[in-house]
């Protein structure tokens, strides 16, 4: 018997995650590019190191035109309660795949909340230190210690997005059923009823 299935993403959140990781994909190794010679490599994939410098910024601005997209969308659902703080108590029982003696939670859990903020904030510290240092537009009105401190600041934050996003990626392949949400925009009744119970419960409330 077919399971009954669950709309978790429309078709836009959807297409606008997808948007979103093909410019961190492309931003990511156009940056990469520029943090150590060894990885200058990568520049070959963008036209050599001139077009590479040029296509960086505009890639990363429209990384986080797009996140920005979601998040505006969902951050009321992403603000940390005491429930998930309940949650995060526990979070060794789910590592050791204990689910189902994990306290409920709606849509997202600590563990994606956690990640959904961590991006935010790396994101808006790259637009901002970019801007900074951003050739031949923004970098003349800043001075060289500023602009070395802002160097830095965007190299940090950028590893931080790009450990966040692994572990993003992680955990949608380790939980199963989760890839599904991003690729068909719908997910089955009982991974809803085990992993967000909440939610499920607010989603089939009087179907």
């Amino acid at each position: 018997m077919a399971q009954k299935l669950l709309q978790r993403y429309k078709d836009g959140d959807r297409m606008n995650h997808w948007f979103i990781a093909i410019m961190f994909f492309l931003a990511g190794l156009s940056g990469l590019a520029f943090f150590h010679p060894s990885l200058f490599f990568f520049s070959n994939l963008f036209g050599g190191g001139q077009w590479t410098r040029i296509l960086h910024p505009f890639l990363g601005v429209l990384m986080v035109v797009g996140f920005l997209g979601l998040f505006f969308k969902l951050w009321k659902e992403n603000l940390i309660t005491a429930a998930d703080r309940e949650w995060k108590k526990h979070a060794g029982r789910m590592l050791r795949g204990d689910k189902a003696g994990m306290p409920p939670v709606g849509k997202y859990n600590y563990g994606q909340k956690v990640v959904f903020w961590l991006m935010f904030v790396s994101l808006v510290i790259l637009l901002v230190t970019g801007v900074m240092f951003w050739r031949p537009w923004f970098a003349p009105y800043f001075s060289i210690p500023v602009m070395r401190i802002a160097v830095l600041l965007h190299s940090v934050s950028a590893v931080v997005l790009i450990l966040t996003t692994i572990v993003h990626v992680y955990a949608a392949i380790w939980v199963k059923g989760t890839v599904r949400a991003m690729t068909r925009g719908t997910v089955t009744d009982s991974w809803a009823k085990l992993n967000h119970p909440l939610w499920h419960e607010e989603v089939t409330k009087g179907r």
